[in-house]
């Protein structure tokens, strides 16, 4: 084995011993699977479909968590989801998964977020895709909730490995919420790391953070940065700045990784695996979770990349919302670099 094959696999191996906290918004994905049957005579572009089954799987920040555990490492979640059938779903997939849920907060006035996707085939066919319905809630916390809140995320930081924040723009990740837990975190040296879709630029004072080209480009009021690499570290690096952070790790698609280390030159990383990609969707999930647990497991930045490239190049070749395990990215290490 390498060098650098056991140096990354070694991480892996503490990734038992490690507790991440995630703090953020928290998704059911839903999957109605369904068989095409003909045209609607009603409408001359409108499929028939006939219903199979339905799926609900951890999506969002609860498909961090569910990553995380996938990957051998204790994690507890902390936000909110409704009083409602997805919420009641969502908790108890995190408790087949051994996932304390004290601190997944259910609200009588709050319902919880659900993204269905209808999926189809012909007899025999990989289903596909054919239509996404998102049903949003977006939580305005009163005093007594944020109090609840906050107070849940600060006991756990202080007995953490890591804290990772999933702002999918919903409120129980918002800065604001989170913004103590951060500080607690910083103040006893653990790594905070964020993932935010649309107010990456006022996560100040995180360890790192892992988004993708378009949510850079939007915090930086839509600058381009296309195929121009020097486009692509003057992003990072001034978003690096902005946050006050000590890395920042672009995910590029097809394209691999870019990481931004202040001083350091940018660290372009090839993507790993085939390009015949089956489902993007939770990909940026997987990789912050991996990222996160190699940083919680001593890893540098580079180090920690390379893993969640793995990861993330791993669970794209899986469709619908998915999970990487430690020995699947085990073996993609020692099968790459020998």
């Amino acid at each position: 084995m390498s060098s650098t094959a056991a140096r990354l696999t070694g991480f892996l191996a503490r990734f038992p011993t490690r507790n991440v906290v995630v703090a953020g918004d928290f998704v059911g994905d839903e999957y109605l699977m369904c068989r095409t049957s003909r045209i609607s005579r009603e409408a001359a572009a409108a499929l028939v479909l006939t219903y199979e089954r339905r799926e609900l799987r951890l999506g969002g920040g609860a498909n961090a968590v569910a990553n995380i555990r996938a990957l051998g490492g204790t994690v507890e979640p902390v936000g909110v989801v409704g009083e409602d059938g997805p919420g009641g779903e969502i908790v108890e997939l995190m408790r087949d998964l051994k996932v304390p849920t004290d601190a997944v907060l259910r609200e009588p006035l709050v319902r919880t977020v659900v993204k269905t996707r209808v999926m189809t085939s012909s007899y025999h066919a990989t289903k596909q895709m054919v239509l996404r319905i998102d049903r949003e809630s977006f939580l305005a916390p009163d005093a007594e909730l944020r109090r609840r809140l906050e107070e849940a995320l600060l006991e756990r930081v202080l007995r953490a490995d890591a804290l990772l924040v999933a702002d999918y723009g919903y409120g129980s990740g918002e800065p604001g919420l989170v913004a103590a837990a951060i500080a607690a975190a910083r103040m006893r040296g653990i790594p905070v790391t964020v993932d935010s879709r649309h107010r990456l630029a006022e996560f100040r004072g995180v360890s790192a953070a892992t988004p993708n080209e378009e949510e850079v480009e939007e915090a930086l009021g839509g600058v381009s940065i296309g195929d121009d690499q020097a486009a692509l570290a003057a992003a990072g690096e001034q978003i690096r700045a902005r946050l006050g952070a000590e890395a920042v790790v672009v995910t590029r698609g097809a394209r691999g990784m870019a990481l931004c280390e202040g001083t350091r030159p940018m660290r372009l990383i090839d993507v790993y695996g085939s390009d015949e990609v089956a489902d993007v969707t939770g990909a940026g999930d997987t990789v912050i979770a991996a990222f996160t647990l190699a940083l919680a497991s001593g890893a540098s930045y580079e180090d920690a990349a390379l893993l969640a490239n793995y990861a993330g190049g791993l669970v794209v070749m899986k469709r619908g919302t998915a999970t990487v395990s430690a020995a699947e990215l085990a073996e993609a290490v020692r099968a790459d670099l020998g």
